[in-house]
């Protein structure tokens, strides 16, 4: 399974309340689930180059399965953790910087969907995409 491609949002489930539990004002929220995010994932083995490009920023990061690396959210959030692939799913583990809490975050093909899940201090949410 590889997960090249250009991707789309679709709709979301539960992000608002996701977002709240993540500390991101009510503001943000409104602006974040409108924020029209396309995703362009290239794959080569293990290493992984992610375009992301929304109304508010566009952003490049590129990682290695197992290999810890730092991220920041588009609230300005900083996180470290590493992705990994556990049979078709790309799953990340992530602690914020300011208070240590895990963020899980996973990315699973299915179809024409790239479903992107997130489990934060007991909310789950996802952002579910389509090819672009």
């Amino acid at each position: 399974m590889t997960f090249n491609g250009s991707w789309k949002v679709d709709r979301n489930e539960n992000y608002d309340k996701f977002m709240e539990q993540m500390g991101i004002n009510l503001v943000k929220r409104k602006l974040a689930t409108h924020d029209n995010l396309k995703i362009i994932i290239e794959q080569t083995g293990d290493k992984f180059h992610i375009k992301e490009s929304s109304t508010f920023r566009t952003l490049e990061i590129d990682f290695t399965l197992g290999v810890n690396f730092e991220y920041s959210l588009a609230d300005g959030t900083e996180l470290a953790g590493t992705w990994n692939l556990e049979g078709d799913v790309l799953k990340g583990k992530f602690n914020r910087k300011d208070n240590g809490k895990e963020l899980i975050a996973s990315r699973i093909v299915s179809g024409d969907e790239l479903i992107q899940s997130y489990s934060y201090d007991g909310v789950d949410a996802k952002r579910i995409f389509k090819r672009a």
